[in-house]
């Protein structure tokens, strides 16, 4: 393909965006040979973003999910867990910018609602690779359900699976997508809502174009998480089903890639 045909997806919203701003050669050589930019930070270029364009013209799209590979018969038990998928292991890209650190692993942003399964007196499970085994036991300790992610990794019916026997997803964010307000919502947590799973993640601002009333809860404190999981409790069947709405419309892959050829001019 001619070069100046390649559209550039980013996939993690800010951090490409504040080396821009930092005036890193190989990114912004990287960005220039691409005809269309889009990112999954659907804040970026509006008011809530702060981290300045310079000059690049940044599309929102998002998470593109094929809703026949979801299609979910039935409602699972009221003590099925909430559960989520995450690698706490990662390292390494920590980004400065104005005199603060803005973190790229999840082990913090969990480590804050530790207690999370403790004030609800229900089961949380977290399927997870750690830094270590002292990290896992913290969690442990602290009344989570710990798995090894290698059963639900191997190929996509696992996974489904997985997903599928959850009562719905808790969940966090990144440090960079929450405190810089990018918009970014996950690729895992639209599964789970394309599968009639109601989801509870942390605020990212995604709330300013979807979800935050059913089926979809953005959280910001503990108190938060406590309200959004007794209101699924409560009325399942209501959420489950809002969930798989909120998935038709904002993430069916026809939608989402048709959008985006669209405005690349490609098609």
């Amino acid at each position: 393909m001619n070069s100046d045909r390649i559209v550039y997806v980013e996939s993690d919203p800010g951090f490409e965006q504040i080396k821009v701003e930092r005036k890193d050669k190989s990114t912004i050589d990287c960005l220039a040979r691409h005809c269309s930019l889009f990112t999954f930070g659907e804040n970026i270029g509006t008011p809530e973003f702060m981290v300045p364009l310079n000059g690049l013209h940044w599309m929102p799209t998002r998470q593109p999910i094929v809703m026949d590979c979801w299609d979910t018969s039935g409602i699972v038990g009221q003590d099925a867990p909430f559960t989520t998928v995450a690698n706490l292991a990662t390292v390494g890209k920590d980004i400065e910018w104005r005199g603060q650190t803005y973190e790229w692993s999840k082990l913090p942003a969990f480590e804050k609602f530790l207690a999370v399964p403790q004030k609800l007196a229900r089961d949380f499970e977290l399927t997870a690779k750690f830094s270590d085994s002292k990290a896992e036991a913290k969690f442990r300790k602290a009344g989570w359900r710990t798995v090894s992610p290698d059963r639900i990794n191997v190929n996509h019916h696992d996974y489904a699976r997985y997903i599928q026997g959850s009562k719905a997803e808790f969940t966090v964010a990144k440090d960079q997508y929450v405190r810089l307000k990018t918009g970014w919502f996950s690729d895992r947590s639209a599964c789970y809502l394309a599968a009639g799973r109601p989801v509870v993640t942390q605020q990212t601002g995604f709330t300013r174009l979807y979800g935050g009333t059913k089926g979809l809860f953005a959280f910001e404190s503990i108190d938060d998480v406590v309200e959004a999981v007794k209101m699924i409790d409560a009325d399942y069947v209501r959420h489950a089903r809002a969930a798989k709405e909120i998935a038709h419309e904002w993430f069916d892959s026809d939608r989402v890639l048709t959008s985006m050829l669209d405005r690349t001019g490609l098609c």
